[in-house]
C-alpha cells in the first residue's frame, strides 16, 4: 500500500463527513469521530446499543467506505457482521478489528 492510500486512511476529515454515533433513528448520542484513531477511540466510549444499531444497518461500512475508503477494513466490518455479534463480544471485537487495522496502517505509514 502507498503512502497516498494509507495517507487517505489515515486523516481527519470535516465535521460534515464524521461519524455520528445514534442508538435509533433521531437518537444521537453527542458522539462523532472525525478518523479511523477517533473512531476506534469511540467505539469503547459509545453504548453497545449504538454499535448493534449501526453495525446491523452497513453504517460503519459505508462510512469506512465512502469516506476513509478502505476497502480492506470494509471487508473485515462486514465478516464481522455476518457474525451476529451482540453486547460486549461485539464491543470486543469490533474494537480489535479497528485497533489492528489503525496500528498496522500507523506502523506501514512510519516506514515509509
Amino acid at each position: 500500500m502507498n503512502v497516498e492510500t494509507i495517507s487517505k486512511i489515515l486523516r481527519t476529515v470535516p465535521r460534515e463527513k464524521a461519524f455520528y454515533f445514534f442508538t435509533s433513528i433521531g437518537n444521537y448520542t453527542g458522539v462523532s469521530a472525525s478518523s479511523l484513531k477517533e473512531f476506534m477511540e469511540k467505539i469503547n466510549e459509545v453504548s453497545v446499543k449504538s454499535l448493534e444499531f449501526h453495525l446491523y444497518r452497513g453504517d460503519f461500512e459505508k462510512w469506512i467506505d465512502e469516506t476513509l475508503e478502505d476497502k480492506k477494513l470494509v471487508a473485515e466490518i462486514r465478516s464481522l457482521r455476518s457474525l451476529n455479534h451482540f453486547g460486549t463480544v461485539l464491543k470486543e471485537h469490533l474494537y480489535s478489528i479497528i485497533a489492528e487495522r489503525y496500528e498496522g496502517l500507523s506502523g506501514d505509514f512510519k516506514i515509509l
